[in-house]
């Protein structure tokens, strides 16, 4: 390689990011004292740095990155030099003629590599296989293609107050984290499901709640929040996602959607349960040898509570 820097370019929302892992993972075994940078989305892809799978990150938001997807246009010269001193540049964005990749070719020497922007439904394939497809260009085969990420080392006093405040609570027994929510309605179990689940979760005493979500849940954390004893749940909204991270892992099970939080639970090797709705399972379902999809044929509100109960004992069932 010309330069031991090696660029990773990846957009797309959460879900995308962690089936883009694997890429990271391969590359840091094959290439171990490379420099790994990715240019994406950075409240995302902190992801990879928290993980310790990428050691710096730019935003593809930098308004002087806009002059890249425009036919020869003026570039600016810190994005010339950044993009001047990589080695390999792997691209994942759209890109359908071909402008970014010139731009990137009037700045840089660097090999580059055009990746899919996203996996067919139709391709039969998981979509992380296709991701790591483009790296055989660097004779990199047979790679894990299951996202894994491992917390770093717990430090007191790293973590904000908020954070601190959530993990002993969490960490003081079995503890559920339950993400009711996805970027699409129709993904999504209806909410009195979830409140019915909740309410028998919370009346047997054998694990509390940590609800996980967002924006896109509106007040749907904390209406299904207020029908359980407040002893036995907690609510986390749109917390960074190492922060998100750190509390999943020390939960005892994961339960979701077909969502961006499904993948990264299933990628921090939490026992997963996913309600699956109409999305390509076989191209999108988490990946990992602890994920468990409940489907139903006549559509995810046909799924019962008692099969999620059942599912989320530590037998499953």
């Amino acid at each position: 390689m010309a330069e031991n820097r090696i660029l990773i370019i990846r957009g797309g929302a959460i879900g995308d990011f962690i089936l883009t892992l694997p890429v990271l993972q391969a590359l840091r075994e094959m290439f171990p004292t490379a420099h790994l940078e990715v240019l994406g989305y950075p409240r995302i892809a902190a992801l990879a740095r928290w993980g310790g799978l990428a050691d710096g990150i730019r935003s593809l938001e930098d308004r002087p990155m806009a002059r890249f997807f425009a036919r020869r246009a003026p570039l600016d010269p810190s994005w010339e030099d950044y993009f001047g001193r990589c080695g390999v540049i792997l691209s994942y964005l759209f890109d359908p003629d071909g402008i970014f990749q010139e731009n990137i070719a009037r700045c840089s020497r660097a090999q580059f590599i055009q990746g899919p922007h996203r996996p067919a439904d139709d391709s039969g394939t998981h979509a992380s296989e296709v991701l790591l497809q483009p790296l055989q260009r660097l004779a990199v085969f047979g790679a894990d293609p299951v996202p894994r990420l491992t917390p770093p080392a717990r430090r007191q006093g790293q973590h904000p107050e908020d954070l601190s405040s959530l993990l002993p609570w969490i960490t003081t027994g079995p503890t559920l984290a339950l993400h009711p929510g996805s970027g699409s309605d129709t993904k999504n179990w209806p909410e009195p499901r979830w409140r019915e689940l909740l309410q028998s979760i919370a009346s047997s005493g054998e694990n509390r709640i940590l609800l996980i979500g967002g924006e896109a849940e509106g007040d749907r954390l904390e209406r299904l929040a207020s029908g359980v004893d407040a002893s036995r749940v907690r609510v986390l909204r749109s917390a960074p996602l190492p922060e998100v991270a750190e509390c999943l892992s020390a939960c005892t099970a994961f339960l979701g959607h077909d969502s961006g939080i499904s993948h990264l639970a299933a990628a921090l090797g939490l026992p997963v349960t996913v309600l699956w709705g109409p999305t390509v399972e076989r191209v999108w379902r988490p990946q990992g040898e602890r994920v468990r999809i409940l489907r139903h044929e006549g559509g995810l509100a046909r799924i019962e509570v008692p099969t999620v109960l059942q599912a989320l004992r530590p037998d499953g069932g």
